[in-house]
């Protein structure tokens, strides 16, 4: 088990750099992928915060990724307690998910194999890896839908994604654009019920003025769950845009 550390991003005392060896196409541990039980709900499917060698935010990731960085020594667990990280690589986090196992095994996501359990990081750090992290949010159909909260922005109600389409607020055929500010999520109903209109035109209204998001908004939705608040401190400057993978 590594010692405690509490660093910052910039401190001194870093492993130096070397190539990009800390490539992240690596394949998950046979043992671990033939056995675990695979959850849609829990464990291998999880979301994992990386960060780099300077313990900056750059994605999040599975935990099958995670685990698999982690076996092949291209990563380390981060676990924030009490404002200390402490690092652990995936044997010594294999012990401490032994004794997680025996005294708050509810409080946790697991994988597990024949041979033993692990608990599911909330953090990783890649070891080598330096590179900063990209800026901007990506403009796609998953982040429109979870910066308008799978709502419609017409009538207000939530609905499932396969009962939403996206909606140019100016028509494209007025001169409107595909941008985050002319786009937003739009029920089936109200959608045809606009049609190639504007609102005004369709005596429709929209709920709230659409504007693009400073940093993920599906990361957004996940620091709203109690279990990925160790997440935050990483993330609390605005300019900090983690890529989804």
């Amino acid at each position: 088990m590594r010692a405690s550390i509490k660093c910052r991003a910039g401190d001194a005392g870093f492993l130096p750099s070397r190539t990009r060896a800390a490539k992240e196409g690596v394949a998950f541990p046979t043992a671990i992928a033939t056995s675990a039980v695979f959850d849609p709900i829990s464990g291998l499917s999880q979301h994992v915060l990386i960060l780099n060698r300077h313990y900056m935010p750059i994605r999040v990731t599975t935990a099958k990724r995670a685990f698999s960085l982690l076996y092949r020594n291209l990563a380390e667990v981060v676990h924030v307690e009490e404002d200390q990280y402490l690092s652990y690589d995936f044997e010594s986090w294999r012990e401490v998910s032994q004794l997680k196992q025996r005294f708050e095994p509810d409080r946790h996501d697991w994988v597990r194999t024949v041979r033993f359990s692990l608990v599911v990081p909330r953090i990783i750090r890649l070891v080598f890896y330096d590179r900063l992290p990209r800026r901007g949010v990506k403009f796609n159909r998953r982040n429109l839908f979870a910066r308008d909260n799978n709502s419609c922005q017409y009538c207000g109600r939530k609905f499932p994604t396969t009962e939403l389409s996206l909606d140019h607020i100016i028509p494209r055929s007025q001169g409107g654009t595909t941008t985050w500010e002319n786009v937003v999520c739009a029920c089936l109903k109200c959608n045809i019920q606009k049609g190639g209109r504007t609102p005004e035109q369709a005596n429709l209204r929209l709920i709230a003025k659409p504007l693009k998001p400073r940093r993920s908004p599906v990361l957004n939705l996940k620091l709203s769950h109690d279990k990925y608040r160790s997440w935050k401190q990483f993330l609390d400057h605005a300019y900090w845009n983690v890529e989804l993978k």
